[in-house]
């Protein structure tokens, strides 16, 4: 249960458990180079937002992986970037007269026989859309860190809370995971009001580039701002850097989507505390990025 629904004895828990996660909570912390996170997992190498791309991040040595979470038909979360399903699995062919191949359109059984891999080459014929719940459990057994966007949440009213729900079923929600291996982000900033009115303790981002004018106000709710790198500037950096997120700490910045070792030291330069990125292995190598958390120039 969440917040404000649960049983007293259930939201006396919660309530603990968010004071002990909370002082702690605040993304990333600029340490020394930034934080590598893989773009919908290793998606340079594998095919986005499955489980193989994040073995694939886990196999190059990169902890923290970013992935999309749309909501099924009958209400199941699932791993995949597009409101729609027809970019990258097979499902104009296997429901050719269910135009326009929505994934709210579909049940999770129907979306769980789709071949998620063969548009990304014939070695990854077969691989399948994840849910968000076998995400978290490959994420958690290969020892990495989330970065969980919410995708299109004005399609999927009360997805916030089907995620937080997912999260505590998984063990997400504990305090070592909400202190130092979970960020929440989306282009919504109703949405991550949302997120963090149910879990103050929780780490958040907004993506995209506000007014530096206006960036007091999403430090009211949300710990890291984070634009696309067509966007970046030394100076958003920086007034970032100069106001503190709802957990007391600075206002931390990861920009999206760099791909090249000219655009990861530019990146690095302008100041920034992570680089979301398909290509984890060449950034990291630009940048002198130690992507394991906890180790020297790492952050969180």
């Amino acid at each position: 249960m969440l917040p404000g629904s649960a049983p007293a004895s259930v939201g006396a828990a919660m309530a603990a458990e968010s004071a002990e996660s909370a002082e702690a909570a605040s993304g990333p912390s600029r340490l020394g180079a930034p934080l590598v996170i893989a773009h919908r997992g290793a998606s340079a190498y594998a095919p986005e937002n499955t489980l193989a791309a994040v073995d694939h991040a886990a196999d190059l040595g990169i902890e923290w992986v970013e992935n999309d979470v749309q909501r099924t038909k009958d209400g199941e979360l699932v791993v995949i970037h597009d409101a729609g399903l027809r970019r990258t699995t097979d499902v104009e062919e296997v429901f050719p007269d269910r135009a326009p191949w929505n994934v709210k359109d579909f049940t999770a059984a129907e979306i769980a026989g789709l071949d998620a891999g063969s548009w990304f080459g014939a070695r990854w014929a077969g691989t399948r859309v994840p849910t968000l719940g076998t995400y978290l459990k490959t994420v958690e057994a290969n020892r990495q860190s989330l970065l969980l966007e919410i995708k299109g949440p004005e399609l999927y009213p009360g997805i916030e809370q089907d995620i937080l729900r997912v999260l505590r079923q998984e063990g997400w929600l504990d305090p070592v995971h909400v202190r130092s291996k979970l960020v929440v982000q989306s282009f919504s900033a109703d949405s991550i009001r949302a997120v963090h009115r149910l879990r103050p303790d929780l780490t958040t981002g907004f993506l995209g580039t506000p007014r530096t004018a206006d960036l007091p106000s999403y430090a009211a709710f949300t710990d890291q701002v984070n634009p696309d790198v067509e966007t970046l500037s030394g100076e958003f950096v920086a007034a970032a850097h100069r106001l503190k997120g709802p957990h007391g700490k600075q206002l931390h910045v990861s920009t999206w989507t760099v791909d090249d070792a000219a655009g990861a030291v530019r990146a690095d330069e302008l100041g920034v505390d992570g680089i979301i990125t398909n290509n984890p292995d060449v950034v990291r190598d630009a940048v002198g990025a130690d992507a394991r958390a906890g180790a020297v120039g790492s952050r969180l």
